[in-house]
């Protein structure tokens, strides 16, 4: 392979976003038809090389960077109820932060995403709708000591948790809401932060849909 075949950077390079004048470390590569995208910090933005330089080869000014602490009262395997399914047990299996920046406003939510115990339904709930019920450590023993309290009840209307057909689709609506926004401000603004955005949700949008034709290929 030719090194004009290989991507400019590697994941751990610590780099200035030239955009911002701020660092960061990549922390994903991906090739998109051809063309390398770089993500920073796990963040989900993506940028092109040429948006990039090594920190040892940046001569400019380095803007201060804001640092974001975040604290989780719940980790991966811990047991929970969810407010409004107190007659059920749920486990977390992921968590993300959602970082939210305006001109006079700013705050972070933390979705965590669960599956019911007794079938494996997916559920997502904010930090503020749980509450533990025992740590990962010792929820197989508490399960198995106290199961029966929560017993799969099969007259029992299933819970309305979304298919994961309504997962996709919301986060398809989800993300074309975001575009939309970012196209609203680059009209107003004339910004091109706006249209790396736009640029970055296309990018997104299409792994989406890449994703879901690989799945119906395989039930096909």
């Amino acid at each position: 392979m030719d090194n004009k075949d290989k991507p400019h950077f590697k994941i751990g390079d610590t780099v200035v976003i030239l955009k911002y004048g701020t660092v960061g470390k990549i922390s994903n590569i991906r090739n998109l038809d051809g063309q390398y995208y770089y993500e920073i910090n796990d963040n989900g933005d993506l940028f092109k090389d040429k948006g990039l330089v090594l920190l040892s080869d940046f001569k400019g000014e380095i803007l201060a960077k804001e640092q974001i602490d975040i604290e989780y009262k719940f980790f991966f395997g811990d047991l929970v109820q969810v407010k409004g399914y107190l007659d059920e047990l749920f486990k977390v299996v992921g968590f993300r932060t959602e970082i939210w920046r305006y001109k006079e406003d700013a705050w972070e939510d933390i979705i965590y995403e669960l599956t019911r115990v007794t079938d494996g339904e997916w559920l997502e709930a904010d930090e503020n709708e749980l509450i533990l019920v025992a740590e990962s450590d010792i929820a197989e023993s508490y399960l198995k000591k106290y199961g029966f309290i929560y017993p799969i009840k099969k007259t029992k209307k299933p819970l309305l948790l979304p298919s994961p057909k309504d997962q996709f689709n919301h986060k398809i609506d989800s993300l074309l809401d975001m575009y939309n926004d970012y196209k609203t401000m680059y009209i107003m603004f004339s910004d091109s932060y706006y249209i790396d955005m736009m640029d970055s949700i296309k990018i997104q949008l299409s792994d989406l849909l890449k994703k879901s034709n690989n799945k119906l290929r395989k039930h096909s």
